[in-house]
């Protein structure tokens, strides 16, 4: 596929997806639409075991385009097709079957830390921070997002408020795994892909499916769902594998069946 508004590198098993639209990455139709196409492509890709999302230069995403927004009133329709596609650009990386890794490399706001919010895993650089800052320019959203990670009263001053959190902060909530120099970024990330794409690719799909799957069950059912998966990797050649070289003590050789 074409991509204008991001780059893409594929190597051992890691894709790298940078939001490349200058100077700070806003978010426009174009860009989404090219989010929802490629993480779907990469979700069924076979060489590909792990996701790394981050930002060209030094903004991850500055958000939506707000340049966008003035003619959608205007035109029957338009703000409905817009908001399926700011939801599925969304939910591509939810719904992605890899795991997805967020470098936040910069200020990651409104629609920006969305994309973080999607992802299955936060590393942050030092000067990084995200925020919902839509109470800014007269919008409100990203709430439902903000209340799933941070506590009541944190969630609604940065709703209310558009405050910024630094990365600092957030890993002392517990949020991000690392908060490192700008330089440090990528490698962390890319060493906690590479631990992942080591792994039986069955086992981390189900893993992927397991961890969004079960947020919304009740314990009862999540733990048998996920027994039911353990029962169907245990007949795949590569548990097989795995076990054999526990025993053997040697790295397993998976083939994805």
């Amino acid at each position: 596929m074409e991509l204008k508004t991001l780059l893409l590198t594929i190597e051992d098993g890691i894709a790298v997806v940078t939001l490349n639209r200058p100077p700070v990455n806003a978010q426009n139709a174009e860009m989404r639409a090219e989010i929802t196409e490629l993480f779907d492509t990469l979700s069924d890709m076979d060489d590909v075991a792990a996701i790394v999302l981050t930002g060209a230069g030094k903004v991850f995403s500055a958000g939506a385009d707000i340049r966008e927004r003035p003619n959608l009133a205007a035109t029957p329709g338009a703000y409905g097709r817009h908001n399926r596609l700011v939801r599925e650009s969304y939910y591509a990386v939810v719904e992605c079957s890899k795991p997805v890794i967020a470098a936040i490399n910069g200020a990651a706001l409104g629609a920006g830390f969305g994309l973080v919010m999607g992802s299955d895993i936060w590393v942050a650089s030092e000067d990084a921070y995200v925020s919902m800052p839509e109470i800014n320019v007269g919008l409100a959203g990203g709430v439902t997002f903000l209340q799933k990670f941070f506590s009541q009263s944190r969630a609604r001053r940065m709703f209310y408020t558009g405050m910024q959190v630094s990365a600092q902060e957030l890993y002392r909530l517990g949020l991000i795994e690392a908060c490192v120099p700008a330089a440090e970024l990528m490698p962390y990330a890319m060493g906690i892909a590479r631990e992942i794409a080591s792994k039986s690719p069955i086992a981390v799909r189900l893993a992927k499916e397991a961890a969004r799957m079960t947020l919304t069950m009740p314990p009862r059912d999540a733990y048998r769902y996920e027994q039911g998966n353990t029962v169907a990797l245990s007949k795949t050649e590569d548990t097989k594998e795995a076990q054999r070289a526990f025993f053997e003590k040697r790295k397993p050789v998976f083939t994805g069946r």
